[in-house]
């Protein structure tokens, strides 16, 4: 007797793991499903509106208020016009007083409809170059990355006060310190 006993008890735990290995596998397929079903819903959302961003583009040029204040355009292949400055001539900080710089600047334009405003505001222009070189030392201003971020700061500074349009970048055309 004990011996069928152990027969049942080993039949009814072997159609357990059956039904439970059945089970497993069943809430696998669901969830796997669910998963694909989210994820080919996200790509056809995130298509749509990379469609919808791409055809906004195309039919209105954007706007010169949706440039980065500091961002230089490195796109020389279509460079705007040019908008020559007088000569700076700048005392830089330092301990003694005895270094000064020295330069020449031209603004680059993102549109010809910016120089009537250009010229309207050149003494601003000025005092903001003139602000922005002279509160740096010899140190910041004497490397290439120095002068790249030197430059940065100015095209995002002159910005700011800009409304017709804005400066794509700077040219140093003259640049000596002693």
């Amino acid at each position: 007797m004990a011996d069928e006993v152990k027969e049942i008890k080993e039949k009814k735990g072997g159609k357990g793991l059956i039904i439970a290995v059945i089970g497993v596998v069943f809430v696998l397929l669901l969830v796997v499903g669910g998963l694909i079903v989210f994820l080919l819903s996200g790509d056809d959302e995130n298509a749509q509106m990379a469609a919808n961003t791409q055809q906004q583009q195309t039919t209105q040029a954007p706007a010169p208020q949706n440039r980065q204040p500091g961002k230089r355009s490195s796109d020389f292949m279509n460079m705007g016009p040019i908008y020559p400055l007088d000569q700076f001539i700048v005392n830089l900080l330092s301990e003694n007083g005895s270094r000064f710089l020295k330069t020449k600047i031209d603004l680059e334009q993102s549109a010809e409809t910016l120089t009537p405003e250009l010229d309207k505001k050149k003494a601003l222009l000025r005092d903001i170059i003139i602000r922005t070189l002279s509160s740096k030392t010899f140190e910041e201003v004497s490397t290439a990355k120095g002068k790249d971020k030197l430059k940065d700061e100015i095209v995002g500074t002159i910005n700011e006060v800009l409304s017709d349009g804005y400066i794509k970048n700077i040219y140093f055309t003259d640049f000596v310190v002693q």
